[in-house]
This record gives structure tokens, sequence and C-alpha cells, in this order.
């Protein structure tokens, strides 16, 4: 079965790029008018070539400089490439701009054609292969073959073709084994309409397969499609696979509404972001440094997006560097890990580096740590365990399952990966609902310990004569959580690890508490004997405060702080009881309440108190669930 794949032309402006194809394929990639009538190709032209065990769908991208937009819209999906030169013009600047971009999307084969041989003598063709090998030193094209053709003497076309199944054995090879079952994905590079057909858009297929009457999603914008016919170089297929052009006729989207830079995916597999985290190499022979809030060009599928630039491990990425960074997009994106983009400068508009995709669906890293930037520079890793721990720590608190893994981490293989994370420990099951689970990675949730950590040091301090803070309060702090589950998960894993206190009226992180003076421990003191000693009659806070000669501003935090203590027990704002009388009442009132019940008189009553403490008391208990009411009765509670 022949393999197919994507062939790319690249070479300055009438170096015979479009002759060359048409020589060799027997088909006219241009297809504007215009370009018929100036001679130069403006858009991206398509052809195809069987070689026997290899099908190419050639790509030819327009030379001249003012369109290299278009060419780079064209080199998405590329397997290898076709580096034009003119014999009698040789190296010219796009000649330089196309290599540099070829070279950025990380290609890993191709063939160097050197068109209108005819034209010079032998001398001459010496000194321009002599010229190229010297430009192609030390990229993907330095061992490639190059194959001297001539149109007018239809020479050369035998010796190209056997170069360029070389060239696809090796592209085949890199490219490794592909599955149709793969997630389907194809970046549009032409839109229009055809009259009873609807909207049409074509393309190069980079992953997986589609088949007529497939639902698709084309992104951004998430717009579900369902596709209702399919062209494969002008013939009628049903199905298309990775490494073929397709012509796609779509029903449930207006023609106007789709866009090159848009991409057809089966549902669900890509996401659109406004922000990338990316490697990126500045190129040797850029005019000037890369710097933060720096605005550029950025080419990614067929794509052309205005970004500002951040650079996460320095101030400045000079010529020739590589360094990690993130890019804010004017438009959404959507993007997958690996993925190779060129950044070309805002004006004037020149190459000037390029990488490929770490975090397709990046938040905004605002001072990133050293162990964040570990994390992102762990993206590039050649290991999938490393690069899927990476994801899931930049993934955050987000909503997340394990398929995200074939966006974010260029993994296909996921139930293994997160097995092996799961059982070291990396993975962490959260239950949110009955039916939900969070799946994190366990530095995230250690990462919002330290930060609740934080919080209590910074509220116990403001509260020096509290022993315990606000649950509510603290947990206030944190509502950007996208569930309260995930604090309270956090709260018992530091309780587990002995970092705080958990007691039904608040939190208290180890090591933190009151610091009182020898006066305040001693008016505490004094303060908890007087409740002991009132009985169910005591003081209010208020009134316990007026009888305090020295200290009175303490009194409310160090009543507090004895509630806190588990020394008091508060049943209301003004009203607290001795812990040991509030067991002695219980155990007074437990038969009855058990047998046949009491009304607040009847408690009253046993207890030899008067209606202004009985009935807080009573509401108190309720509250708590010692009691339950029916009616005017109270009963023991569950």
């Amino acid at each position: 079965m022949a393999i197919d794949l994507i062939l790319g032309t690249a070479g300055h402006i009438d170096h015979g790029k479009t002759s060359l194809i048409r020589a060799l394929t027997g088909t006219d990639p241009d297809r504007l008018p215009e370009e018929k009538r100036r001679g130069i190709t403006i858009d991206i032209g398509f052809a195809h070539l069987d070689l026997g065990a290899y099908r190419l769908g050639i790509v030819d991208v327009p030379g001249h400089e003012r369109f290299v937009r278009n060419m780079l819209a064209g080199a998405t999906g590329m397997d290898l490439a076709m580096l034009v030169v003119a014999a009698d013009d040789s190296i010219k600047p796009q000649t330089l701009e196309h290599l540099e971009i070829l070279r950025l999307l990380k290609l890993p084969a191709g063939v160097i054609v050197l068109t209108k041989s005819d034209m010079v003598d032998a001398e001459w063709l010496d000194l321009v292969e002599s010229e190229i090998r010297e430009l192609v030193a030390g990229t993907f094209l330095e061992s490639a073959p190059i194959v001297r053709t001539s149109i007018v003497r239809n020479s050369g076309f035998d010796e190209l073709k056997s170069a360029l199944r070389v060239a696809a054995e090796r592209a085949a090879v890199a490219r490794g084994q592909t599955d149709s079952n793969n997630p389907f994905r194809m970046a549009i590079d032409r839109v229009f309409t055809l009259a009873g057909h609807g909207t049409v858009v074509t393309g190069s297929v980079s992953s997986g397969s589609c088949a007529t009457g497939d639902e698709l999603h084309l992104e951004p914008g998430s717009i579900p499609v369902r596709v209702r016919g399919i062209e494969n170089h002008d013939h009628s297929v049903e199905r298309v696979v990775r490494g073929q052009r397709a012509a796609i006729n779509l029903v449930g989207v207006h023609h106007e509404q789709v866009h090159r830079g848009h991409e057809l995916a089966t549902p669900g597999h890509l996401r659109s972001s406004r922000v990338l985290t990316v490697q990126f190499t500045l190129l040797p022979t850029a005019a000037h440094p890369l710097k933060s809030r720096q605005r550029v060009r950025l080419h990614v599928g067929t794509a052309e997006i205005l970004a500002s630039v951040m650079l996460l491990d320095r101030d400045r990425l000079e010529p020739g560097e590589l360094g990690s960074l993130q890019l804010f997009l004017l438009q959404g994106a959507a993007t997958t890990w690996g993925q190779p983009f060129v950044l070309r400068s805002e004006s004037p508009v020149i190459t000037i580096g390029g990488g490929r995709v770490l975090d397709p669906d990046a938040e905004r890293l605002r001072r990133p740590d050293a162990d964040t930037l570990e994390q992102v520079r762990s993206l590039s890793s050649d290991e999938p365990l490393v690069r899927a721990g990476a994801a899931l720590f930049l993934a955050g608190f987000r909503d997340w399952r394990p398929d995200d893994w074939q966006r974010s981490a260029g993994i296909t293989a996921t139930a293994p990966v997160y097995d092996a994370l799961k059982g070291r420990g990396d993975v962490i099951e959260i239950p949110l609902s009955p039916t939900r689970n969070w799946r994190g990675h366990r530095l995230v949730l250690d990462r919002l310990c330290d930060r609740i950590a934080a919080a209590l040091e910074t509220l116990h301090r403001q509260n020096p004569l509290r022993m315990t803070l606000d649950r509510s309060r603290v947990g206030s702090g944190f509502a950007y959580l996208p569930d309260p589950a995930l604090f309270d998960a956090a709260l018992e894993r530091m309780r587990r690890a002995g970092r705080l206190r958990i007691v039904p009226n608040g939190i208290t992180l180890a090591g933190q508490g009151p610091k009182l003076s020898a006066n305040e421990q001693k008016l505490l003191t004094q303060i908890v004997d007087q409740y002991r000693a009132a009985g169910v009659e005591p003081p209010t806070v208020k009134e316990l405060q007026a009888q305090t000669v020295k200290n009175q501003n303490a009194v409310p935090q160090l009543v507090s702080l004895a509630a806190d203590d588990g020394q008091l027990v508060k049943i209301n704002n003004d009203f607290y009881l001795h812990a040991d009388v509030d067991r002695e009442i219980r155990e007074k009132l437990r038969p009855q309440l058990a047998d046949q019940g009491l009304t607040v008189s009847q408690i009253r009553e046993l207890l030899g108190t008067s209606r202004k403490y009985a009935l807080p008391l009573c509401e108190h208990f309720d509250k708590v669930g010692f009691t339950r009411r029916l009616g005017d009765v109270r009963y023991l509670g569950s």
C-alpha cells in the first residue's frame, strides 16, 4: 500500500518552481487568472506525483518576498521539501529565507533541484552547485542530492523522481507509524463555494483520517460541521488520510465564516487558546535581540496572527539563542504540542526565528519560579512520562482528562502513561461529586497547601490572640478554585502531614497561636475560672468586660481564644459556658430527652435557671444536633 506524503517547494521568484512541477506531474499548479497573466505564483498551488511506493501531494508556494506569508501557509504539513534554485541566477534572498523557514519547520528530508541548467555552461553549473553546498551546510539538506534539470531539454526528471523516492523513504521513516484512528486534523489553506454544494475547504491532512458523513469541529470556535463529500486531487473519494491533500465539502457553516488559518478536527481534539508557551530559537542572522513585549507575527498552521512576546527565563534573547517564552495572541489559535511555528517581525516583515509549541493551551505565567520553569523545559523531553507529568502540572486546577495528552504532550497511548504516573503518586484524584473527579498533579496540590499555609500565617499575625481561624474566612481567599472540594482536600492533606489542626469551629496552623503576655495569661485563667463558677448563668462578654479592671480590650479575644481551645463552649455571640458545665447539662437532660422529651419550661426547671438562659441554650442544642424540636417539645437528637 502506497504511503502518502506532502512535498513542498521552496525557492526564489522566477526560479522555475511551477514549471518544474508542471513538467514533473503534468499538472499546472497555478490556478488564479492573475498568476497566469503575470507568470508568477501568488498563492499556493497543488499537484500530485505517484512514485509507486509513495504518493506525493505537492504544494507549490510563491517565491516573491511579498508572498512569504502564503509560502508559510503552504508549508503546513510538509513531510519533505524540494529547494529550487535557477542555474542562471544562483542563490537569491528568498532562497535564503525559504531555507531558513524549512529549517525552522524541522523537515527531515529533501531534494535540491537546479533548474534552467541548459542556460549556462558546465563550469558555471559547478560554481552554482558549490555555492548551494556551502549554503545548505549544517542543514537537513546538507547531504541532499542536487539534481540538474532542464525543461527545454526535458532532462533530469527521471533522476529527480529517483531522488524524491529516496527522500520520501527518509521522510516516511522519520514520521514513523501513523494510526488512522488518531484524531483527524487539517489546517485550511483555501475556502470557496460551489453552486449546489456550498462551502468547500482544502488543506493537507496532518493527522488521522476523515470520511464522508463524519462530524467534525471547525476551530477556533468549535463550530460543528458535517462532511458532505471529499476530493483528493480532483477525484471523489470516501476517505482521506494523513499525508493527503483534501478538498472537503462541509455542511453546517457558511463559507464566509471560514478563513485560511482555521482547522478542521475531530470534536474535542483541538482547543483554541490565546496564550502559547513555546520553545523558540532566534535566528543567528537576526538584526536585534528579542525582548519581552515585542510584537511579532506568528505563523502556525495556515494562520498568521499578531502576538506579543514574554520571555520566561531571561531578559532578552540574543541572536542564535534558544529560550522559553510565551506568546499572547491577538486572536485564538488551535495548536498541539510539538507543532512547529515561525515568527516574523511586525515591521519590517522579515523572518526572525521559529520553534515548536510546548503548551498549546497555556495559562499566563507571571514571574514563574524555578520549579515552574523546570516543568516548562520538561515539556521538550523525549520521555513521554516526563512530558505527561509536566503537561499535567501546567494544567493546574483546570478540568482535565487523560485524552488531553494527545494535544498537550503528543502522547497517543495515554492509559499506560496515566497508570504509571498514578502508581508513583504524581497523579491525584479528588472526588468533586458522585460522578466527577478532579485529576491533577501532586505538586499542584502541594503548592496550594503552601499558599494556604502562607495565608494562615498572615491571619495568625493579624489575630495574635486567636487560637483558631474561621475556616470560611480563609476559604474566601481561594474562591478562584473551580470547586470548594479542592480547598477541603488541601486542608485534609495538610492535617495528615501535621501542618495544621482542624476543629469544629476553625483551623490552626501548626506552631501558630496566641503569644500571651504574663498579664494576659493570668486574665485568661481568671476568665475561665469565672465561667466555671458561674455554672448555667454565666455573664455576657460585655458584662465580663465591665467587671475587668485591667486589659478590658483583651477580654473578647481571650474569651474567643478559650472557646477555640475547647475550655469554653460558644452558645451565641454573648453567651458562653464552661466546657465542664456544658457536659454536666447534657448528662442531666439526656435521660428525659430520650424518654418523653422536654419543653423549654421543663428544661428551665430542671436546670434551676431562668428563661433568659434556658432559651438560648435550647436553640444552641437544636443547632448542634443534641436535640431535635417537634412543636414545643425537644427530644434527644441523633
